[in-house]
């Protein structure tokens, strides 16, 4: 009796990594199949069922008690964080802006009006969503099951793979999740994050052409544009 009682919590701890694992792989399946199915509307199905499926989970981890809103990042961010993470997205900014400068390109990079400043509320939005699902969801997974130093790269590298097969927005977007996984796992709130990963993408779609970016699609899109 005595071995079985210590095997006990071995055994609920290796189905607890299993069944943690099972879930990254679905959600990124989930999401790999909206991002590559042949048609906009199957597209746009498994971009809800995705959409629904890791909303589910996060809520399940709040009711079950193995996570609050403050470790889910959707709580208000702290002043020094927000200052830190605002401060250094507004510096990349002017960085990019400059470097591009001085390399003689031409800002905005495609006159025909594209990306639409005045819609970028959309992005921001959007932003928001995919800061959502990169550190309230897999970031905080990858933390259950390695600890949060190993998740900033292991969250930042399937955030990459994303973006797959655009070599620009792939490039971009591991630097960047980097970045932004970073301050989550020291400040803990996707608000911040969400705008300055809104900034930064609206600031890639101004400095770059669209012949390379191809309107900043991922996926199938990419290779059809």
């Amino acid at each position: 009796m005595a071995v079985q009682s210590k095997a006990l919590p071995a055994v609920t701890t290796a189905r607890r990594r299993y069944f943690v694992w099972a879930q990254i792989i679905v959600a990124f399946l989930f999401l790999e199949f909206a991002l590559w199915a042949p048609t906009t509307a199957i597209r746009n199905r498994w971009g809800s069922i995705a959409m629904i499926t890791i909303v589910v989970l996060v809520l399940s981890d709040v009711l079950s008690g193995r996570s609050s809103l403050k470790r889910l990042g959707i709580g208000l961010p702290t002043t020094f964080g927000a200052t830190v993470m605002l401060g250094i997205g507004l510096a990349t900014v002017v960085f990019m802006m400059t470097v591009v400068d001085c390399l003689g390109g031409q800002i905005p990079a495609n006159p025909a009006g594209w990306p639409n400043l005045l819609l970028a509320w959309g992005y921001v939005l959007w932003a928001l969503i995919q800061q959502f699902m990169l550190q309230s969801f897999f970031f905080n997974r990858f933390e259950d099951l390695y600890g949060s130093s190993a998740a900033v790269w292991m969250a930042s590298t399937i955030f990459a793979a994303a973006h797959l097969p655009s070599p620009i927005l792939t490039t971009a977007t591991l630097v960047g999740a980097l970045f932004f996984c970073e301050m989550f796992r020291r400040y803990r709130s996707i608000y911040p994050l969400a705008i300055v990963h809104a900034t930064l993408g609206l600031t890639i779609g101004l400095v770059t052409p669209d012949s390379l970016l191809h309107h900043m699609r991922v996926g199938i899109g990419y290779l059809r544009y």
